[in-house]
């Protein structure tokens, strides 16, 4: 018979598991280890084994153990300046085990640091603090080896400059680091470490920095040859002279803070004021309700030429951790690096705040009106509930009115001699609805001054050009005629005063200089109806050369009369607006307006059907919201600031423009003459009027138009009844609706 067949062959060992992610031939060569079996003695040997016991772990692709490896020792290999160093173990073990990053993440800070701890902002203070201003650091564990401190130092500014170029604060080799050492704390003298100039920022190595002693005395250069100091180190001087607390100063090229110097349109701001965001807190000495106010220096071509500068504002600004620098950067400084870092990213955080609530229409310096916590609502909290003391109803009520008192006296603010301070009409809210355009309004009224452009240009530009160049615009630019024309005029403009008006009471009580003529004139009333035979007689007296130089100065006497106290004049606004016109067509002029108004103009018109995919029958766009100007100013004046903005000619926006010919704004027979023009007389709600003034804007309700009070930073101040009675807005945009 034939043999039996063999028994089959025994089945295959099972594979191995295989490993739970992709692994190197290096990493698949360390020895394993699982949560049952591993110990924190598995890394005490293996950290504190010798250096070829280290080795034998790790093992190359082609099977040789990393001690039989040569090192590579060519300059440029990965390094800048050196060698590549031999390889730390210890070190390549932390990114591939559980135990390595266990150990990284428990023990070892990321940050090179020379102090025996991380420095705490705020010193002998709880969690709980609302402003941090010193901080708690640790003292330094290396003075018994100054070389080891300063080699520590060296490769911290690097690490620094390194972290701040992630950020994008230092490209292009720009900005840099100055940290100071030692000092009557530790008994010894004072030394500086600095950045150097022109070298790329992510690539700095500690071989890098200069040590200079408080004399800006070199004490050690750096290895690297051929290096220059930093273009910064004559101003962290100037902090570490003027502010002794400060250890370390950064300085960026943000672009954040760069934008943030360019907020005000006119770059003439001195400083830039923050209110009310909560990193307030990281920047010292601030809480978050505080006002932080950071100063504004020009820029210079050199930066050693901002040292007096940034001298006169710190000693102006000893509250402010930082400098801004026009179209340039910042400078901050702490009384330890962990602090100046952290103040840094504060402030820079603050800045990109500033600049995105400036493209929204928002004021970062200005108080909300809402949605925030404040003290007076914790007041009248405890009132409702009963709790105070008896006679605090009387005390408020008395308060108020002597506030109503002051609110309505006051003069305009573009009368005095700054703008007014109505600090605690930003702080207030209104208890009234604001309407919505265009559901509750097709039509838009504004006022100019105060509501679309700030009070103080009309003040501090427009009219000081009109004082300045009066002389040579009536003796070179107008023909006699003109000048008989408006020296009439201007007498009409007086005599419609009231007979206590302070400007008619100087004219004719002999307290301001003019001629007898003049004040014979201003006694005579002139009227339609003798207007031409006036004008006539007066033509006929400028035949000879004196009564034509008399009636110039008449002119000019009779304008700076009615500026003075800022009188409405209907032939003085036409006069100013034609030499505004001289000054925009110059160059010399250009028309203010507020952030928010060009954004406010453009969803006024709504959204191009043509253009915009969102506008479809099913969801159409809301009903485009004409807007209409109505100002003292003259509709020649009014068309010019509008025409000559920094945005460019913005006259295309409005519907209609009306100024005191239509009548006085402080008289509801013109807001009606105004509804009746826009074709609303019969539905003058259809009308939101908007201006600053607490009288016009009484008028316009009486006329049945809906008004609202803009509250602007330098308006007039707003009595309490006006609060009450009518809704508030600090910034048009908050009218913009849904239909």
């Amino acid at each position: 018979p034939p043999p039996p067949p063999p028994p089959p062959p025994p089945p295959p060992p099972p594979p191995p598991n295989p490993p739970r992610r992709s692994m190197t031939p290096r990493q698949e060569s360390l020895p394993a280890f699982t949560p049952d079996t591993y110990s924190s003695d598995e890394d005490d040997r293996f950290f504190h084994s010798s250096r070829d016991e280290q080795a034998d772990l790790f093992h190359a692709p082609d099977g040789t153990s990393a001690r039989d490896g040569a090192e590579a020792t060519a300059p440029g290999s990965g390094w800048t300046n050196g060698a590549i160093p031999p390889l730390s173990y210890q070190y390549a073990l932390h990114p591939y085990t559980r135990s390595g990053r266990l150990s990284l993440y428990s023990h070892h800070r990321r940050w090179i640091n020379f102090q025996s701890s991380w420095s705490r902002i705020g010193q002998s203070s709880t969690e709980l603090d609302a402003v941090h201003s010193e901080s708690s650091s640790g003292q330094s564990v290396l003075t018994g080896c100054l070389l080891e401190e300063a080699k520590t130092v060296r490769a911290l500014v690097a690490q620094l400059c390194e972290c701040f170029y992630r950020h994008g604060w230092a490209t292009g080799t720009g900005g840099g680091v100055s940290i100071r050492v030692g000092g009557p704390k530790e008994n010894r003298p004072y030394r500086v470490f600095v950045a150097p100039s022109g070298v790329q920022k992510e690539d700095m190595v500690g071989d890098d920095v200069f040590e200079l002693d408080m004399d800006r005395n070199v004490v050690a250069p750096p290895k690297t040859p051929d290096l220059r100091q930093s273009a910064c180190t004559p101003l962290w001087y100037v902090v570490y002279r003027h502010v002794p607390t400060a250890m370390c100063v950064i300085h960026t090229h943000s672009m954040h803070a760069q934008m943030a110097t360019l907020l005000d349109p006119t770059e003439k701001a001195t400083t830039l004021k923050i209110t009310h965001l909560e990193m307030l807190k990281g920047v010292g000495n601030h809480s978050y309700d505080s006002v932080l106010e950071i100063p504004i220096i020009d820029n210079r071509p050199t930066e050693d030429l901002l040292a007096s500068q940034l001298e006169r504002v710190i000693l102006k600004y000893p509250k402010c951790n930082a400098v801004l620098v026009r179209r340039h950067g910042v400078y901050v400084w702490g009384d330890s690096w962990e602090q100046a870092k952290a103040q840094c990213e504060s402030f820079d955080y603050l800045f990109e705040s500033a600049v995105k609530m400036k493209s929204m229409g928002l004021d970062c310096g200005l108080v909300p009106v809402s949605g925030t916590y404040r003290e007076e609502e914790e007041r009248n909290d405890g009132k409702e509930r009963g709790v105070g003391r008896e006679g605090d109803d009387e005390t408020m009520q008395a308060e108020e009115k002597k506030e109503d008192v002051a609110a309505t006296t006051a003069a305009p603010a573009f009368n005095g001699a700054a703008s007014s301070d109505n600090q605690i009409d930003l702080r207030l809210a209104t208890p009234t609805t604001i309407p919505l355009l265009p559901r509750d309004a097709k039509h838009l009224l504004l006022d100019i001054e105060g509501t679309t452009t700030s009070i103080a240009f009309v003040k501090d530009t427009l009219f000081p050009y009109v004082l300045t160049h009066l002389d040579d615009h009536v003796h070179n630019q107008m023909t006699n005629d003109e000048i008989i024309d408006t020296m009439v005029g201007l007498i009409k403009d007086v005599q419609s005063l009231n007979h206590d008006h302070p400007t008619k009471k100087e004219l004719l009580n002999g307290t301001k200089d003019i001629p007898a003529s003049l004040v014979q004139l201003l006694l005579n009333p002139i009227d339609d109806d003798n207007t031409t035979a006036i004008l006539a007689y007066l033509r006929l007296q400028s035949e000879t050369l004196s009564k034509m130089d008399q009636y110039k100065q008449n002119v000019l006497s009779l304008v700076q009369a009615l500026m003075s106290h800022d009188v409405k004049g209907t032939t003085l606004k036409s006069l100013q607006g034609n030499m505004w016109k001289r000054g925009y067509h110059s160059g010399q002029l250009q028309g203010h307006v507020y952030s928010d108004f060009l954004p406010f103009l453009h969803w006024c018109r709504g959204p191009d059907p043509t253009t915009d995919a969102k506008t479809t029958q099913d969801a159409p766009a809301a009903p485009p919201v004409r807007i209409s100007i109505y100002s003292s100013g003259s509709i020649a004046a009014q068309k010019l600031l509008f025409r000559h903005t920094p945005h460019g000619d913005l006259t295309s926006h409005f519907h209609s423009h009306f100024d005191t010919t239509t009548g006085n704004k402080k008289v509801s027979s013109s807001y009606e003459a105004i509804a009746e023009a826009l074709g609303c007389g019969a539905k003058p709600e259809e009308v939101v009027f908007v201006s600053d003034a607490e009288e016009e804007v009484r008028a316009a309700r009486e006329a049945g138009m809906v008004a609202v009070v803009a509250v602007r930073p330098g308006n007039g101040r707003l009595s309490e009844r006006c609060k009450r009675e009518f809704p508030v807005v600090r910034s048009l945009l908050q009218l913009c609706g849904a239909d």
